[in-house]
């Protein structure tokens, strides 16, 4: 797909989806790019944050592949921010706007980080309608693509809510959340990450290098795709157990259902959901480079390898001192170092490219993935009601 001239992309309906996976590695210099321009004025916004209140409620929210964001960065920022000043937690605005009395506090100075690719979904814009209504001191970091949109439009003029666009080419115009997904996963951890500019930008060039090399190894993709299966499975453990749920949606949105999902924790998935392996199921477990828990990612591997009822098992890893010893999507040893909120980045262009490729050997267009049109780009049918 990666190889194909755009007429042929065009025949498949595959062309703009197959373009925004392969340009994700340049987009995410060019965020980094948009951070650094904005450090000063991001710095001086919680600044005045933190000298006005001894503790901010941070909720990351978003819908969809937008709220898949929050779960991903959310573990590892967890372990890197002094949870005694920000109080760190992901709560889908398709949660928060139901539920919001459970995590909107009057007294409770909050932060609403939103993500969005278009802003202009019910929710979004609800979810903050509603926390203004409900907390005192509230204040906003609009993470967006769409520079019109409703949600960027709210933030202009209003010194409590930072805007910060992603670059243009992020907002996705295919069906499913691509560049715009990386993209804002990537400036929320250049926002709230404590490390220093010069180590998040080399962390930038690394895994641009290592999305490179998914697009450079698209064949070895496609021979799994010709494997005989109806169900993929995803697996991982912290930011890589959040980055399980926008896999598998890839595969649902792009093959519209006709490829069965499931997604766990490496450790959560032996409690019942190991149930839904089958002869005709692909397993991927995303690998983490912490060496603690990469040892449950290797033991779920081993396990499903000895149970030899799987169709085909992979692990999406980094050289290690430890490795699995069956089939492997491998980066090589220079890229251990890299967090794994960030390996989320290249490991998702791996699960993009997947779901691309099912798709069309569904026979589906990724471009235009809904035939029945009942799910929608920007999600439609959403009564939003009153909050007393």
């Amino acid at each position: 797909m990666f190889t194909f001239n755009q007429e042929k992309l065009v025949s498949l309906g595959a062309a703009i989806t197959t373009e925004e996976i392969k340009q994700q590695p340049d987009l995410w210099d060019e965020t980094n790019s948009l951070y650094m321009e904005k450090s000063g004025e991001i710095q001086a916004f919680f600044q005045k944050l933190s000298e006005k209140h001894d503790r901010v409620r941070v909720i990351f929210t978003g819908a969809g592949t937008s709220a898949y964001v929050g779960e991903t960065v959310t573990p590892y920022l967890k372990e890197k921010v002094d949870e005694n000043q920000w109080e760190l937690i992901s709560v889908p605005t398709t949660t928060l706007v139901s539920n919001s009395y459970q995590f909107l506090k009057v007294d409770f100075p909050t932060l609403l980080v939103s993500f969005a690719r278009s802003g202009n979904s019910p929710e979004s814009v609800a979810a903050v309608e509603i926390a203004e209504q409900i907390v005192t001191d509230f204040y906003q970091l609009t993470i967006t693509c769409a520079k019109d949109g409703e949600l960027a439009k709210r933030a202009k003029g209003d010194e409590n809510n930072l805007l910060l666009l992603m670059p243009e080419k992020a907002n996705d115009q295919g069906f499913a959340m691509t560049g715009s997904y990386t993209c804002m996963t990537l400036t929320a951890l250049l926002v709230f990450d404590p490390l220093s500019v010069k180590e998040k930008s080399t962390i930038v060039k690394t895994i641009r290098r290592m999305g490179e090399s998914v697009i450079g190894r698209e064949d070895a993709i496609q021979t799994i795709i010709d494997l005989d299966f109806e169900r993929i499975i995803y697996l991982g453990s912290g930011s890589l157990e959040g980055l399980t749920r926008e896999a598998q949606l890839k595969v649902l949105e792009l093959t519209a259902g006709k490829v069965v999902t499931a997604f766990d924790s490496s450790l959560g998935f032996r409690h019942g959901p190991k149930s839904f392996v089958n002869e005709k199921a692909l397993v991927f477990v995303f690998v983490s480079n912490h060496p603690y828990t990469r040892q449950y990612d290797l033991d779920i591997l081993k396990e499903l390898q000895l149970d030899n009822i799987a169709n085909y098992i992979c692990a999406i890893e980094v050289e290690g001192e430890k490795n699995y010893d069956g089939d492997t999507f491998l980066f090589n040893s220079e890229t251990q170092a890299i967090p794994d909120a960030y390996l989320a980045l290249p490991f998702v262009m791996v699960g993009q490219t997947i779901s691309l490729l099912a798709s069309i050997k569904v026979g589906n267009t990724p471009d235009t993935p809904s035939p029945s049109g009942t799910v929608n780009r920007i999600v439609k049918g959403v009564t939003i009601h009153e909050y007393k």
